[in-house]
């Protein structure tokens, strides 16, 4: 048996930015990567606050010199076509947050990886984690399986479960609650050729909304001519008749003229992917030795493009609170799980602004109504969810959506 501060279970972005942060301390990590990267992986669109943790990740020239298509905007269309104006995040902010980036994950979560064995993170791949061993209800540590079938224990101080929806002490503990309202489906494909913005609208996320409201598509523009273009809707819905995914991204494709438009003269260049009922959250974020990040800790929703902020975020203030913990000489539940309760209040705050989309909220109305919040849904919208300030709209909101309930009575 070997002995490390710290293991690390999944080598994705919340897995490799833990690992890195802890290491960045001083603090002996092992990181168990079941696959071998480079690996497919959803979630390409990033949003500025990325920015402040690929900052201390030292990420950050390593993005600039990627050949990763720059984002500055995301743009709205409605059900009937109406392209908004773009949504420029450096009218808000303008610093160099303000530009994120387009990515393919393949590349991006290697570059991340990567960089954690740069930072001293003992990285394994192509190694399967069996395992967490407990001694009572505390995590103590792992066993693995090598690929020529070797089985190892490592011992920890704190196991880190960043391996995404697998989650592996969440499904042991029985911690993970769907989502009741936010029952959705996906299926997606890629294209070349497909219609782009010209200028620095080229790099927008488009999210265009489908007839009647019944679901939206994100297009989102990726390096070498690629384009990410998916369906969203309720899952009963999309995945009704036992059709195959083929025939129902075909049939979304078909009802939406912004998409068809934008595809005409595009080439299908992968495979249909599909994915649904993937809204949940852990109902604790740790216990005595271990700690849940990123997907392993919850989903939210495509919308927005939350699910890499999450992942990195969640990984930060992990890392913080796991250094803090072997600092101080204590692992228990309190200290590691410190961090849950601003953490899942950013993430209800993204919640809300998803659910307030889908229940058909007119953001342009409240805007014209609260000219002087527009700024507190910008910071939504970018990801700025963790400061108390931004909670504020919300009273408003819920104010304006009585006005209207009355109306149509």
């Amino acid at each position: 048996m070997s002995d490390v501060d710290v293991v690390v279970i999944g080598g994705g972005p919340a897995g490799s930015t833990t690992s890195t942060l802890i290491a960045q301390n001083g603090h002996k990590v092992r990181l168990f990567e079941r696959e071998k990267f480079p690996r497919f992986h959803i979630g390409e669109s990033l949003i500025p606050e990325t920015y402040w943790v690929l900052k201390r990740l030292n990420m950050l020239p390593k993005m600039r010199n990627s050949p990763f298509v720059e984002k500055v905007s995301v743009q709205f269309v409605s059900q009937h076509g109406k392209i908004s104006e773009p949504f420029y995040f450096t009218d808000h902010n303008p610093h160099e947050c303000s530009q994120t980036w387009q990515v393919l994950r393949s590349e991006f979560d290697l570059m991340m990886l990567n960089n954690a064995r740069e930072h001293g993170v003992d990285v394994q791949e192509g190694v399967r984690v069996r395992e967490v061993l407990f001694e009572g209800e505390r995590a103590v540590g792992v066993r693995v399986q090598y690929e020529d079938g070797r089985l190892e224990e490592v011992s920890a101080k704190v196991v880190v479960d960043a391996s995404g929806q697998t989650a592996f002490i969440g499904n042991k503990f029985n911690l993970l609650v769907k989502d009741p309202e936010l029952k959705k489906g996906a299926v997606w494909t890629y294209w070349k050729g497909a219609l782009r913005d010209p200028g620095r609208d080229g790099g927008a996320t488009l999210v265009i909304q489908t007839k009647g409201k019944k679901g939206w598509f994100w297009y989102i523009p990726l390096h070498n001519d690629i384009m990410s273009v998916g369906i969203v809707r309720a899952f009963d819905e999309l995945f009704a008749g036992n059709r195959d995914h083929e025939l129902i991204y075909n049939e979304e494709v078909e009802g939406c003229e912004e998409i068809t438009r934008r595809l005409s003269n595009a080439t299908r260049c992968d495979k249909y992917y599909a994915t649904k009922d993937y809204s949940y959250k852990s109902k604790q974020c740790a216990g005595d030795g271990w700690v849940l990040v990123g997907d392993a800790h919850g989903f939210l929703d495509p919308l927005y493009s939350s699910g890499v902020l999450l992942a990195l975020k969640s990984g930060q203030l992990a890392a913080d609170t796991i250094s803090e913990g072997l600092t101080l000489g204590d692992t228990s539940a309190a200290q590691l799980g410190k961090w849950g309760p601003d953490f899942n209040e950013g993430m209800d705050r993204m919640r809300r602004l998803v659910c307030e989309y889908y229940d058909g909220f007119s953001f342009g109305r409240f805007v014209k109504k609260h000219p002087h919040y527009k700024g507190h849904l910008t910071d939504l919208l970018i990801g700025n969810l963790f400061n108390d300030h931004v909670g504020e709209v919300f009273p408003y909101m819920d104010e304006m959506r009585e006005e209207m309930a009355l109306a149509q009575a």
